[in-house]
């Protein structure tokens, strides 16, 4: 069990969405605490899994991923009572960035980013429609991004 987050906690936490490189130091200067006890919230904030982990964000299309496809899947009665294969092979596919089981007419969706749609369409026919199970894929295309944001609305 968690503790509860006050507003330290919660600048704290929005600090580290938007820049993780920041020091102890750095963060304790802005959200108004001595480094300490700063620190000390950080490390409770890891241990209790309210902080998952640290990374780097890199943007896709400077790294030759252009396409991001959003795919809806239905799967067959069979693929239904397999439902660990199924999301065993999905997490094994590095194309895959998220994968959610939904309610609905469809029981997956899947945001999917390859160089282009011929790459695509190899990651469809090669990988994806041979996972046992899928009834159907509708794949979505997604022409331009809006917003794409990691962070999350902490501050009340």
């Amino acid at each position: 069990m968690h503790s509860e987050l006050d507003s330290y906690d919660r600048r704290i936490l929005a600090l580290l969405q938007e820049d993780a490189s920041l020091s102890s130091a750095q963060i304790a200067e802005q959200v108004g605490l001595s480094q300490s006890p700063c620190w000390r919230r950080i490390q409770r904030m890891k241990e209790e899994g309210i902080i998952r982990g640290q990374v780097t964000l890199l943007d896709r299309k400077k790294i030759g991923l252009n396409t991001q496809i959003f795919a809806e899947i239905k799967l067959n009665a069979h693929g239904r009572s397999n439902f660990t294969e199924f999301t065993e092979a999905i997490r094994g596919f590095p194309e895959v960035l998220e994968c959610y089981v939904l309610m609905g007419a469809v029981d997956f969706l899947l945001r999917i980013v390859t160089a282009d749609i011929e790459a695509y369409e190899r990651f469809f026919f090669e990988k994806l429609s041979m996972v046992p199970g899928i009834q159907e894929v509708n794949s979505i295309v997604a022409l331009s991004e809006i917003k794409s944001t990691t962070s999350l609305p902490v501050l009340r």
